[in-house]
């Protein structure tokens, strides 16, 4: 058995099946017959997970290839993102830098340009890691996402999605098909600010908003963060606090709320109380520059 330490994790140390799929419905049929199977796209997380050993599988599908799973299209209502979609083709798409301008800045985030050509929407959010660029701004945006199998399709919203680190609500059988996000008829004012080691690396903490506001005053809030809690949180609280307040209040209350929203923990990245601490401004600061956006908009 090959040894796994600092210097040859270039490795792989596990014999496994890999299957490419001509079609969803073959995918399908794959993940429900083969034991041990595991849905690959852009593996950025997932191959990591196996060089390291933290987990093991008997067989990979994957699905990067599927036109099923790669579009993005402006519907009447919504936005849709096919989940085989990479991070950098999001950061390409006309379609989402303009009608899903938050969601482009935290992808823009996301890694390194490599990094982002192989990483996908569906593997951010089925990673299920906390620290997952692409869930606060989903979150804040309502997302919905569609889970087939061959039992049927189902539409969970993204804020049930998350079960705990690393745990969704998957059955057996499932894969992820595609995000929906609801195209608000209202201007919003938006920000994504994360809070980072290196240029590169995930969040200690981060933060999205989308803010609206008549004469000064909030009229509609929407936050959450990243990289704090066990999961991506959406902090209704701190939205219900702000809304009817002049900016300058919303953004101190803001600080001062998010608190009782987060449990955030020690880990290699940060400590539970710089994060506590982070998330206060961080929070705020998205407030504002939120808010400076919706001036620039002029409405």
């Amino acid at each position: 058995m090959l040894s796994i330490n600092a210097f040859n994790t270039y490795r792989i140390p596990q014999i496994f099946d890999y299957y490419r799929p001509r079609d969803l419905r073959e995918a399908l049929k794959l993940l429900e017959s083969v034991e041990g199977a595991k849905v690959v796209a852009g593996g950025t997380d997932l191959v990591v997970d196996l060089k390291y050993r933290r987990i093991e599988v008997r067989a990979l599908i994957d699905i990067s290839r599927l036109d099923e799973l790669r579009f993005i299209k402006l519907e009447d209502s919504y936005v849709e993102i096919g989940s085989a979609v990479t991070i950098q083709e999001i950061v390409e798409s006309s379609i989402a830098r303009e009608k899903l301008p938050l969601l482009v800045e935290a992808a823009e985030s996301l890694g390194s340009w490599q990094i982002r050509n192989l990483a996908t929407i569906g593997g951010n959010l089925c990673t299920a890691s906390p620290a997952a660029d692409t869930a606060p701004p989903l979150l804040v945006y309502d997302a919905e996402l569609e889970l087939v199998s061959l039992r049927g399709v189902r539409t969970v919203p993204i804020e049930k999605f998350f079960t705990g680190p690393k745990r969704v609500v998957l059955e057996r059988g499932e894969i992820l098909r595609s995000i929906r996000i609801p195209v608000s008829r209202n201007v919003f004012g938006w920000s994504y600010i994360k809070l980072r080691r290196t240029s590169f690396d995930v969040a200690k903490a981060s933060v999205a908003v989308l803010l609206d506001a008549r004469d000064g005053y909030i009229v509609d809030a929407r936050v959450a963060l990243g990289s704090v809690a066990p999961t991506p949180v959406r902090a209704r609280g701190v939205e219900r606090s702000i809304v009817g307040l002049k900016i300058e209040e919303a953004a101190r209350v803001a600080s001062e709320r998010v608190v009782n929203e987060i449990s955030p923990i020690d880990d290699a990245r940060s400590t539970a109380w710089y994060r506590l601490q982070a998330s206060k401004t961080l929070v705020s600061d998205a407030v504002w520059r939120a808010y400076e956006r919706l001036l620039k908009i002029g409405v």
